[in-house]
């Protein structure tokens, strides 16, 4: 008797604590359910207003069914005499650019200061590291008045060309080069391979899961982007996204909401996309990107 006790005791422990995690994981998911329920209503209210006339969008107590459902708000949207398509095509062009300019430099400058040896570069990389505690808003009239001077204020260039250094993806990809097996360039350079061959044969494919980290989020940041253009752009037919949205207020400061929440529905719907297709592929990146 006293042995068959003493065979149950582990399994009894063993059952308590498998009862005791499947609790918590439950009142975690239960946790994570009702914060997604409470971050996707603000969504879902947007999407239900850009199917409704302008006064049934505020009334009380709110229906969430819009009826009738006003597709003309959409039909506005992108057929209109402001329509998106042209906000979109700028954006696009924007937002492309950038993503390859900047995963250009930042690789270059990763690799360099992560790889390569030279007089002064722990110093060097801390003062390119402080300037990140510059606000971006100090440099935006400063900015404004460099391309103005130069020819490029007012087009998308003065868009894309500030976009193309970033303090945080040089650091990103510096940690990674760094970590990086010193022995594979190693044996590169003794079979004859110069340092650029060695850059983009062996390491920049390395570097995959953080390039494809830093291009999502290098997506998200320019397509939301609204300070940039505000500031840099002043023609209508340059405006981006985010920008184009101000197009449905009125010369009175009234908004035409249907359309308004129409536009904002439509504006998401690339970042959704992105991150949808590429969720379990950014996910992965930074988890290899943080573990290295």
């Amino acid at each position: 008797m006293t042995a068959s006790t003493e065979l149950m005791a582990p399994r009894a422990g063993y059952l308590r604590r498998k009862r005791k995690e499947r609790l918590v994981w439950l009142l975690r998911g239960l946790v994570m359910s009702l914060l997604a329920i409470v971050f996707l209503v603000p969504f879902l209210w947007m999407i239900s207003s850009s199917l409704k006339q302008n006064l049934d969008i505020f009334e009380l107590p709110l229906r969430w069914i819009p009826d009738p459902v006003e597709w003309r708000n959409y039909i506005q949207v992108w057929t209109g005499e402001r329509s998106m398509l042209r906000y979109f095509g700028n954006s696009t062009i924007v937002v492309v650019a950038t993503i390859v300019g900047e995963l250009a430099v930042v690789s270059l400058a990763g690799y360099a200061f992560g790889r390569l040896r030279f007089k002064g570069q722990n110093a060097l990389f801390l003062v390119f590291l402080a300037t990140s505690m510059v606000p971006a808003q100090l440099l935006l009239v400063p900015r404004f008045m460099f391309f103005q001077q130069i020819g490029l204020y007012d087009t998308l260039w003065a868009l894309i060309l500030p976009g193309l250094s970033s303090v945080f993806a040089t650091f990103l990809l510096r940690q990674h080069f760094a970590s990086a097996p010193r022995e594979l360039g190693e044996a590169a350079r003794i079979d004859g391979a110069g340092e650029w061959r060695i850059f983009a044969r062996i390491y920049l494919p390395l570097a995959r899961p953080a390039l494809a980290a830093l291009a999502i989020l290098i997506f998200d940041s320019t397509w939301n982007d609204f300070e940039g253009p505000l500031i840099m752009i002043s023609s209508e037919e340059k405006y981006t996204v985010p920008l184009g949205l101000t197009r449905f207020m009125s010369d009175d400061g009234t908004v035409s909401m249907g359309p308004a929440m129409a536009g904002s529905v439509s504006s998401i719907i690339p970042v959704l996309i992105i991150f949808i297709v590429f969720q379990r592929h950014f996910m992965s990146s930074m988890a290899r990107v943080g573990l290295r």
